[in-house]
């Protein structure tokens, strides 16, 4: 999941710092997102599922289809 976030931020050549300002958290919580060492809150989950325009089960890993 973890990598998931990470490539779906780096597709839209955008940085951790602008994808923190647009979850309203801080560019070192949202590191901890895409290293595994925060888990995602539901919110956030959901905030980026509809972001990228994709479904949460995607970026948890449950099915590969975008």
């Amino acid at each position: 999941m973890y990598q998931r976030i990470r490539d779906l931020r780096e597709d839209k050549d955008m940085t951790q710092r602008e994808m923190a300002e647009l979850l309203h958290c801080s560019q070192r919580v949202y590191s901890n997102y895409e290293k595994g060492e925060r888990d995602i809150p539901t919110e956030i989950l959901i905030a980026l599922a509809r972001f990228h325009k994709t479904s949460t089960d995607y970026i948890l890993g449950l099915t590969n289809k975008k």
